[in-house]
């Protein structure tokens, strides 16, 4: 039509070609959404379990997301270097992205909390972004970021509540008591007033989840490591149930909603030794 020349307005940017792609969703104003649904301090796993089974339809619908590291309210998703995804269209990728991730994390919130003491009075929703990397050292780096970040987080949450509920500081005494110190300083204040080793906290809160994709040259393989994992993360969530006796549940919820080459963990990604088990990850 004679109208169609509008189209050229649009902006259209592909992004970098033999490039890896990073998107990282932040759920928008999540404090007031915790709030709000009176969510459980300092961690609530049934938020961490919704956050997690959204991640997982973001990895059933797009198989080149090869790998999603998430803790909080934020994930990031790790798309294969060679992706032709969407013809490598920066707002097709991050749109359809986003709003899927932001749909399921509504649907999944129903199958994680009780929806007569937790329905959404809030719509929640996500700020996204996409992050080119060259090499796979980068992306490496940017999830050790990630999750050193997490555990700057969880320890400094861990410790500010503990002094809250179990200390009885008004949140303002609890935050300039806090102040300025370091993690063994915040490690000797949780084991010394209130007996808490934070070692000893289960990984997800201290290490955030990883949804990676399975090796996919030996199927057999594949799916005895997948069992495994989904073992091992069900077993920490059962060494948990003294923090959230929910853990263990939420952690199955999430493994039946993970396509079938994924994997579900709790590991360090910053050392070596996860890397050299999944070879087949950041390939070059």
């Amino acid at each position: 039509s004679r109208y169609a020349y509008v189209r050229r307005f649009e902006a259209d940017e592909a992004l970098l070609p033999e490039a890896f792609v990073v998107v990282r969703l932040d759920g928008r104003a999540f404090g007031r959404l915790s709030e709000t649904h009176a969510l459980r301090k300092p961690v609530d796993v049934r938020a961490l379990g919704a956050m997690s089974a959204a991640a997982a339809a973001v990895l059933r619908e797009f198989a080149d997301v090869e790998l999603a590291f998430g803790h909080s309210d934020e994930y990031s998703f790790v798309l294969r270097r060679e992706t032709r995804l969407f013809n490598r269209r920066r707002a097709k990728i991050l749109s359809c992205v986003v709003s899927l991730f932001s749909a399921a994390f509504v649907r999944e919130w129903q199958a994680h909390f009780d929806e007569s003491q937790h329905a959404l009075s809030l719509t929640p929703s996500f700020d996204a972004r996409v992050i080119v990397f060259p090499r796979a050292k980068h992306v490496r780096d940017y999830l050790a970021w990630r999750q050193v970040d997490a555990h700057i987080n969880n320890q400094y949450n861990t410790a500010f509540w503990a002094l809250v509920q179990q200390g009885g500081l008004s949140r303002t005494d609890a935050q300039a008591l806090l102040r300025g110190t370091l993690a063994a300083d915040k490690n000797e204040l949780l084991f010394s007033r209130f007996g808490i080793n934070y070692n000893d906290l289960p990984q997800i809160y201290r290490k955030g989840t990883v949804l990676c994709r399975a090796a996919s040259a030996n199927a057999e393989h594949r799916s005895d490591a997948i069992e495994r994992d989904r073992a091992v993360a069900e077993s920490e969530h059962d060494d948990a149930a003294q923090h959230c006796e929910t853990c263990a549940l939420s952690c199955a919820k999430v493994c039946e909603k993970l396509p079938s080459d994924a994997r579900l963990q709790h590991v360090d990604i910053i050392r070596n030794n996860f890397w050299e088990q999944m070879p087949h990850l950041l390939v070059e």
